[in-house]
């Protein structure tokens, strides 16, 4: 079991600031943020936190999400992605707890998502917002590990594979299951993968 302790938070925090990240820079796409988010479940285990959303959303209703969203006037990522984690599952959490931020993603539907790394720790109530969230999950993080998680397939209308992870049961797709990647690989292991070129299914592109 991978444990939610300071140990975790150092290796995290190391590994991402010994990362080159990389951003995107057109200037056509909206800066969004997310936040993935570590916490601990009622045994110690190291998790992330991820939402469905409510199928009344004008966007990407009912599919599964970390928490975030557009980035405002006056807000950098780390803000924002700690604003929409406020928001969408009443975590209030300052700005200490941002380990770090994860490579950008340009997505389909136009916008350049910036994951921002945040940590909560234990002892963590989640209160899901019921006007955007549908579910929250805590998903242990050494799941990521298991045989077959990324999936890659090939879409007809791209020339660049799809990557999704399985987790709670059901294929997450990229953006979302770019990040959690992402994460796993340059987080927690230290590997420099990167995730950009991986594109989304044809229901996310709008």
């Amino acid at each position: 079991m991978l444990r939610a302790d300071d140990s975790l938070r150092s290796q995290i925090a190391t590994n991402l600031a010994t990362h080159e990240r990389s951003g995107e820079a057109d200037p056509s796409l909206r800066p969004a943020a997310v936040a993935m988010t570590v916490v601990a479940d009622e045994t110690g285990e190291a998790c992330f936190i991820i939402t469905r959303r409510v199928s009344s959303l004008r966007n990407h209703s009912g599919q599964w999400a970390l928490p975030g969203g557009r980035i405002d006037e006056g807000e950098d990522p780390a803000s924002a992605a700690l604003r929409e984690l406020d928001e969408e599952v009443g975590l209030q959490l300052s700005a200490d707890r941002v380990l770090g931020l994860l490579d950008d993603y340009p997505t389909r539907s136009g916008f350049r998502i910036t994951p921002v790394v945040v940590w909560a720790g234990t002892h963590v109530v989640l209160k899901p917002n019921p006007d955007e969230v549908a579910e929250a999950h805590r998903v242990p993080i050494a799941g990521l590990d298991a045989p077959g998680i990324p999936k890659l397939f090939n879409l007809e209308e791209s020339d660049r594979p799809v990557l999704s992870v399985r987790i709670l049961g059901q294929d997450i797709f990229a953006p979302t299951a770019a990040v959690i990647f992402q994460f796993r690989e340059v987080a927690i292991h230290g590997r420099n993968t990167r995730v950009a070129h991986y594109d989304q299914p044809f229901f996310a592109w709008r």
